[in-house]
């Protein structure tokens, strides 16, 4: 670093010199000068950190320049992207220098006339080949058949989305968003299509933003899906593709207007416009519940299934394809008519051969695994075989998309057939096996154009997967070294263990002989350099305990909460599998990547509650410690910002992989009971600072989530924290802006009257006074609305059944009955349920005196159609005579 701190002072006159040549179109001394200051954009040092502003604004200027090649423009784009990615925070608070980044880059998109969508045909030649024909490819594009090389919008988009993902949210989002509002109003269609394209660019890394604008934002959508230009249509869809996949759940209360236009762009005369609606159709219907879907179901499968027969262009088939798979799935058993007809579409596109066709004849067979997801076993069973044949069939051909497309469908098969998949066990295992111990690279001398290459993969691979691999010099050989990455095997390998953790999650017991040789080879890949077969691991690793349950403990373990007292309800072989798993998941939360250690929690968190107190007590130290860490930010993940010189703030953005190391600390109130209050003071304190006014209302919901499942668990063992932290807590969370937020603050408030009893009856007054504006939240404005009212309405229940002497029943019951029935969140059922009939059996005068609204909701319960449970049914049919 001193070296770099004496060669720092450099840098604006190397700079100077570079921008000379530039204008004299030397442009080998320009892209070595962006080497080096793509060498220098990780450094920490403060000397570097002050070139920030004249690096980004050289590059800039040479990102904008048409006069220099596309790959040297490109390599400056990487260098705004890595500064963008090691100092977002100093980046992201020049706002001049920020606005001119965004400005420059909605600029190249507009003034291209290249498809701004095209991101979603790069990675297939196939779809280019059609748009080209169909006239789609623009005059910027002089080398169509390179189907790698960067082009303007390319270059510009990409850059946009790294900017969007790694830049603090508060600093990005509303300058993009507000560029590309003004752009959609204009009455020029290349101002529009920019508008619309870079809306649905920041989709992903804006996603938590984005969700709680989706009223201002969807209305500019709709109306360019409307656009009179076909590019500007082609985007809309494009963006409306980006947000259904990034935005959910929210996006789906838009599905009455979403489905309609989409539905009407199927029928659009360009090939883009058709392939793109197809993109939304898979991504907004792949979590769309089967009432979202059932108006538009029927025309939907007959649509699809015309496009399908009656176009030549493979990108419209292959989307097709895909749609028809997302509607199976949103449309679950509803499907089962369809299947048939569907099936026989898809078996003559299983049987193609042409190397060309490979991506269809995948997606075929994608889509029957999908299908049988959808409509079950019973429904899927006569396709079982074939399916499983083309599967097989594919893996003998020298194609790893064949590959990977037969993994999928052979993890969706395993988890719908279940036993009946143990047959192919025999056969399959070993060879996954072969094909997750495979080395997917090796480390080779690298040529100058590589290291250029190896510079590009690391710009458009997400999250900068690849810019941990720092060229390393060796004086001996005199060059430098490159890891040279098969990444289709990479992706192939993924996928055998996303097939393999299924096989042994669904087969039972069958899979318990092939227990060792797969322990062994995912062991192997949790040390893998790379974060996406790390990820995998973590997820496929608490399925190994699952057979072993099936062998020794008929599928289940009874255990108590915090008994570890007398002899382990487990066998010794599910014991020692056990102890394996979780050896290589407390590892596994030590990486240094957020999402590999965010999965390792949520596998502890599945085997612990799986198997209780006895598995999680040999290594409830490493667990504890290793939770305390990530809690507090200084586990190894966590520990880039500072390597990079950015300090973190209190209002930084959320952390998605948080949520599961929250959720693994209420794992532990329901595992060790009363055994985790001792660590209370230790964990208390990090889980209520993502509770802060300051921090982003995902940081705050998740808070106070945690804070309810403790308190539910641990019961009386907080009351000695319940003034100091849960209550102000609960009633910060009760007055929140947010609605999630709320949700969780009602089912914080209910648990604890639970637990705590009489011992908080004092301060009922107030919880009630705080928990009483939940019931005037729109129930409309979507699904987080209506479950806060639903949870308001748990809470309250528990308060009445913890201590009813406490409660004004006559103004309380009305509020509360009028609410009901429950319109979301079906799990509190249960518990209102409880709460109303007990008032009945106790002839509560204010429940014989609102004896019709106690009729009108249980009817409503009871009711065909209705989501209450049978039981709680039965009981509400019971009580309902001696109601009239």
């Amino acid at each position: 670093e001193k070296e770099v701190e004496n060669f720092a002072a450099l840098v604006p006159a190397i700079i100077n010199v570079a921008a000379a040549c530039q204008k004299r179109s030397d442009e080998d001394t320009v892209s070595v000068t962006l080497d080096v200051l793509y060498d220098l954009a990780y450094s920490p040092s403060s000397a570097v950190a002050v070139h920030l502003p004249a690096t980004i604004q050289f590059c800039l200027g040479c990102v904008s320049d048409s006069n220099l090649e596309m790959g040297v423009r490109d390599s400056a784009a990487l260098v705004i992207a890595t500064l963008a990615e090691s100092k977002p925070k100093m980046f992201g608070k020049d706002d001049s220098l920020l606005s001119s980044v965004i400005e420059t880059l909605f600029n190249l998109i507009e003034n291209s006339t290249e498809s701004a969508a095209g991101a979603l045909f790069e990675s297939n030649p196939a779809w280019r080949e059609d748009l080209k024909e169909d006239g789609g490819a623009g005059d910027d594009d002089d080398d169509d058949d390179n189907f790698d090389s960067p082009t303007e919008t390319s270059m510009a988009q990409g850059t946009l989305d790294m900017l969007a993902c790694e830049l603090p949210k508060k600093y990005i989002f509303n300058p993009v968003v507000s560029r590309c509002v003004t752009r959609l109003t204009s009455p020029h269609a290349h101002h529009r299509k920019a508008g619309i394209a870079c809306l649905g660019v920041i989709a992903e890394g804006c996603a938590e933003p984005l969700r709680e604008h989706l009223p201002d934002v969807m209305p500019h959508v709709f109306a360019a899906a409307g656009d009179a230009d076909a590019q500007v249509r082609e985007c809309a869809c494009f963006a409306l593709g980006q947000i259904s996949e990034h935005c959910q759940p929210e996006i789906l209360s838009y599905s009455s207007q979403i489905l309609p236009i989409v539905f009407a762009l199927l029928d659009d005369t360009t090939v883009a416009v058709q392939a793109t609606s197809c993109y939304v159709l898979e991504m907004f219907c792949e979590r769309l519940e089967p009432e979202g879907v059932r108006p538009l179901l029927d025309p939907l499968v007959r649509k699809l299934a015309a496009m399908l027969e009656g176009t030549t262009k493979r990108s419209v088939q292959e989307m097709a394809v895909a749609a028809l798979a997302a509607t199976a799935v949103a449309a679950e058993e509803e499907f089962t008519p369809y299947v048939a007809g569907v099936a026989a579409l898809m078996t003559k596109l299983m049987a193609l051969t042409d190397e060309k066709m490979y991506t269809l004849r995948g997606r075929a067979l994608e889509c029957m695994g999908h299908m049988a997801i959808a409509v079950g076993r019973d429904a899927f069973r006569p396709y079982f075989s074939s399916t499983m044949q083309c599967a097989c069939e594919g893996l003998t051909f020298d194609s790893t998309d064949l590959h990977e497309f037969a993994y999928a469908v052979f993890a969706n098969l395993a988890k719908v057939m279940g036993e009946e998949f143990s047959p192919v066990l025999g056969e399959l295992v070993p060879h996954l096996v072969t094909v997750i111990g495979a080395d997917e690279g090796q480390l080779e001398q690298a040529e100058e154009d590589e290291k250029r290459e190896l510079q590009s993969l690391a710009y458009l691979s997400p999250q900068g997967q690849f810019g941990a691999l720092d060229d390393s010099d060796d004086e001996d050989e005199g060059g430098q070294y490159v890891l040279h990455v098969r990444t289709a095997l990479l992706e192939a390998k993924k996928g055998a263990i996303t097939a393999i953790g299924e096989m042994a999650a669904h087969t039972g017991a069958s899979f318990v002989p092939y227990l060792e040789e797969t322990m062994a080879v995912l062991k192997k890949a949790a040390n893998n350099w790379h974060p996406l077969i790390k990820v995998e691991v973590a997820e496929a690793l608490p399925s190994m305990v699952v057979p072993s349950v099936a062998a020794h403990h008929g599928g289940e373990i009874t255990w108590e909460k915090g008994d570890i007292s007398g002899q382990s309800p487990m066998s010794p072989h599910t014991a020692a599998v056990v102890s394996a798993v979780l050896a290589e998941l407390i590892a596994l939360m030590k990486d240094d990547d957020k999402e590999t250690a965010g999965k390792a929690c949520e596998g502890i968190q599945s085997v612990i509650e799986l198997c209780g107190p006895h598995a999680l007590s040999p290594v409830a130290s490493d667990c504890l410690e290793n939770t305390h860490a990530l809690l507090t930010k200084t586990a190894p993940c966590q520990r880039g910002e500072e390597m990079y010189g950015d300090i973190p703030d209190d209002d930084d953005d959320h952390d998605s992989f948080m949520t599961s190391v929250c959720d693994l600390v209420g794992a532990y109130g329901r595992v060790m009971g009363s055994h985790f209050v001792q660590y209370l003071p230790q964990f208390l304190p990090p889980v209520c600072s993502f509770a802060k006014s300051s921090r982003p209302p995902s940081d705050r919901s998740m808070s106070m989530g945690c804070l309810g499942e403790l308190a539910q668990e641990l019961e009386g063992g907080i009351s000695e924290y319940w003034q100091s932290v849960f209550f102000p807590a609960i009633l910060a969370g009760l007055a929140d802006a947010d609605d999630n937020v709320k949700r969780n603050a009602a089912f914080c408030t209910g648990v604890c009257c639970e637990g705590l009893g009489e011992n908080i009856a004092s301060d009922y007054p107030q919880l009630l006074q705080a928990i009483s504006p939940l019931f005037s939240v729109d129930p409309t404005a979507g699904d987080s609305s209506a479950a806060c009212i639903d949870n308001a309405a748990a809470g309250v229940s528990r308060m009445i059944m913890a201590s009813p002497g406490n409660v004004p029943m006559p103004q309380v019951l009305p509020v509360l009955l009028k609410a009901l029935p429950l319109k979301n969140d079906m799990t509190e059922n249960e518990t209102v349920y409880k709460c109303l009939l007990g008032l009945l059996q106790m002839n509560q005068p204010d429940a014989i005196a609102n004896k019709a609204e106690f009729r009108r909701i249980f009817a409503e319960a009871i009711a065909e159609g209705s989501k209450v449970d049978d039981e709680t049914k039965e009981k509400l049919k019971l009580a309902l005579p001696a109601l009239n």
